[in-house]
């Protein structure tokens, strides 16, 4: 029997970790992804200002395995009904029991020009790409614009704002940081308090806030919204997210037990899931790391049935996910604001609170060192 998990990002690294220990010796598993490491998405901003922590935030997908087997091969295709998926070179890779972790691109909204000249934040390269742009910018002065102003986005304008007054770094007087948002308030799917407290720590950097401004077209050096014409000299895209080419682009709605087919489970920014008290679960770390726990459980069970021969036609009950989220975390340069339960906290007991949760979710996965590392540039 053959149990295969793609992509591994939060969702696929956390779901292979726990099947490596609720699998059966007998039972093959592999991991499939495009690279070696395992990269924690949500810290790739602080890479703008600190090159360093690019050691920190990548993690050796092979050291923290125990018995899954690695394939280092970017997914082209995958068809959930058949399990199976078609791997750069034309290799195919199939499975009994399988699940679909390939995470997410950016979207564009077919926004005119704005794919052709805004830079995403996907990734550590594109960090790099911002870095090296800006750091221009703060030599001959201009402006940055930030597209997005979801947690991604608030957290790369409050680095952005940080590296343009570092010590070293001669910036001109008129070197601006501009945070656009089409709603009307930053972080907007969150709760109010936590909404205030974001834009406060941003306006106190000297980000330009500017909600309820939709980009409707971009060309090179200016955007259009619904507000007028606005120049830029630098714009970064975080607006929002979409499915892989390996899906078609598309995002699967999946109920509460995760499975996009009866052999094939989908989560974390693969899929679009309503959970088991129907309410749609936002994209994020947490969610994708509470979801293959879930995930883990389910597919166990579905493999011990059939290897038992007692699958003859009553599946096993499979567990239903039901998000609940602990809190919210976002940094903001050297600040963080935290929602814990309904209280907000801000300065050095968010920045604790942000230092500990990503520490143990290093520790969880095996990576101890990076922990160490991630704890230190947190409590900087």
């Amino acid at each position: 029997m053959h149990v295969v998990v793609l992509g591994a990002g939060y969702a696929g690294l956390t779901l292979t970790r726990r099947l490596e220990s609720r699998l059966p010796e007998a039972v093959d598993l592999t991991l499939v992804n495009d690279g070696p490491d395992h990269v924690l998405i949500h810290e790739i901003h602080r890479a703008i200002r600190r090159p360093g922590v690019v050691d920190a935030v990548s993690v050796s997908i092979a050291e923290v395995l125990d018995r899954a087997e690695l394939v280092d091969a970017r997914v082209r295709e995958v068809d959930v009904d058949a399990g199976k998926a078609v791997l750069h070179g034309d290799e195919i890779v199939s499975w009994d029991f399988g699940a679909v972790c390939l995470g997410s691109e950016t979207a564009y909204y077919d926004i005119g020009g704005l794919r052709e000249h805004a830079i995403p934040m996907k990734s550590l390269a594109d960090a790099a790409t911002v870095r090296e742009g800006f750091q221009m910018l703060c030599e001959t002065g201009g402006r940055a614009f930030v597209g997005g102003a979801g947690l991604s986005g608030v957290q790369v304008a409050g680095e952005l704002a940080a590296f343009s007054r570092e010590e070293g770094v001669r910036v001109p007087d008129d070197v601006e940081v501009v945070l656009l948002e089409q709603f009307d308030e930053v972080a907007p799917s969150f709760p109010a308090n936590f909404q205030r407290a974001v834009r406060e720590e941003l306006e106190a950097r000297g980000v330009d806030v500017r909600t309820s401004t939709a980009v409707e077209r971009v060309s090179a050096g200016a955007v259009s919204t619904d507000e007028g014409e606005l120049r830029y000299d630098q714009l970064i895209w975080t607006g929002g997210i979409t499915g892989t080419p390996a899906t078609g682009g598309d995002r699967p709605t999946v109920r509460a037990d995760l499975r996009a087919s009866d052999r094939t489970f989908a989560l974390g920014d693969a899929a679009r899931i309503v959970d088991a008290d129907g309410e749609p679960v936002p994209a994020s770390a947490s969610a994708a790391i509470r979801e293959a726990r879930t995930a883990a459980e389910n597919i166990a069970r579905l493999v011990e049935a059939e290897r038992s021969g007692s699958d003859d036609g009553f599946r096993p009950r499979l567990d239903q996910y039901r998000f609940d989220a602990p809190g919210w975390i976002v940094s903001v340069g050297d600040g963080t604001v935290a929602q814990v339960g309904s209280t907000v906290l801000r300065g050095g007991a968010a920045k604790a609170v942000k230092a500990s949760v990503g520490a143990g979710y290093l520790t969880s996965i095996g990576a101890v060192r990076n922990a160490a590392s991630l704890a230190e540039e947190e409590l900087r």
